[in-house]
């Protein structure tokens, strides 16, 4: 390019209205990288999408960087895992963006939590003592597939509603990554179907979706309760319990400190303990939605037919 031509194109773009340029792409801004995932999946070509929290890190203690603010005071759409997850540091954020698209209630606002299914909402009084219970049930929906097919669906609604022109890519790329998602669902059943019914431990209540999904019982926690460090105590208990179900295998989520499972399983006798990846990025090999259960899906299936033979 002549420098005669270059320089009028630069005349031309700078001339170019500010709301043309800026919908050459929707602008995404998302609370945990599996909902950065999903949008981009349904949003391809046509969205930028960002994660605050990172899948190795704990969603519920994010430190909110100067560059978040400036990344949702930019942002088209923003979603949210919701249920009092992100209450900690996101309110602040959101205020401090002066954005008002993407305020609770407005258009281009999504809490991905309304059309799932939300397991273990408390009933009765809920007070400190029991640890940190979300009043609205577990904000750990997305770590099913039936979930992250509903979460895709309220994404290919949302970007719509903000770029209408852009409708029908968004349901053709929301129907091939749906397609995409049923013959692997096919295949992560086959795999865990020798283990339905098998007990085990987790850490944190991370996983009530997953095992669900997957016909796995947790029988205990690492955690006496939500949110509060292991005790002597419950530990013991913990053991006891194990040894008495025949109990081998614990899982736990990359944040957390291995020494009290490690010697849970130690005194347990054969036991195993398992690092899972609760979100995308929370292993190297869990670079999307898809491959985050196919990570998690054969590492645990493995672990499995190790302890049990099968």
């Amino acid at each position: 390019m002549s420098m005669k031509s270059l320089k009028l194109f630069l005349v031309l773009l700078l001339a170019a209205p500010v709301s043309a340029l800026a919908q050459a792409k929707l602008n995404v801004a998302a609370t945990t990288e599996d909902l950065a995932s999903l949008a981009r999946e349904v949003g391809g070509d046509n969205v930028t999408a960002i994660a605050f929290s990172k899948g190795y890190q704990d969603p519920h203690f994010v430190d909110p960087k100067p560059s978040f603010i400036l990344a949702v005071s930019r942002a088209d759409v923003f979603i949210v895992i919701g249920r009092e997850l992100e209450i900690g540091w996101l309110p602040p954020l959101l205020s401090s963006s002066r954005n008002g698209k993407i305020q609770q209630g407005a258009k281009g606002y999504l809490d991905a939590s309304l059309n799932v299914r939300i397991l273990e909402i408390p009933t009765g009084q809920i007070t400190r003592a029991m640890g940190d219970v979300h009043p609205t049930g577990n904000p750990h929906y997305w770590l099913e597939p039936g979930n992250g097919r509903r979460i895709a669906q309220a994404i290919r609604d949302k970007l719509s509603e903000v770029a209408p022109d852009n409708a029908a890519y968004f349901a053709q790329r929301y129907a091939d990554f749906d397609t995409r998602l049923a013959a692997a669902e096919k295949r992560w059943d086959a795999t865990m179907a020798p283990y339905k019914g098998t007990k085990l431990v987790t850490y944190h209540r991370s996983w009530p979706n997953f095992m669900e999904r997957f016909g796995l019982e947790v029988m205990g926690y690492v955690e006496p309760k939500p949110g509060i460090p292991p005790s002597p105590s419950h530990t013991l208990e913990l053991i006891q319990d194990m040894k008495a179900q025949g109990v081998k295998l614990i899982v736990v989520e990359p944040y957390f400190d291995l020494k009290t499972p490690q010697a849970i399983a130690n005194q347990v006798g054969g036991g195993k303990v398992l690092v899972l990846a609760p979100s995308v990025g929370g292993a190297k090999e869990a670079t999307d939605y898809i491959q985050l259960f196919e990570y998690d899906v054969n590492l645990l299936a493995g672990a499995l037919k190790q302890i049990t033979g099968k």
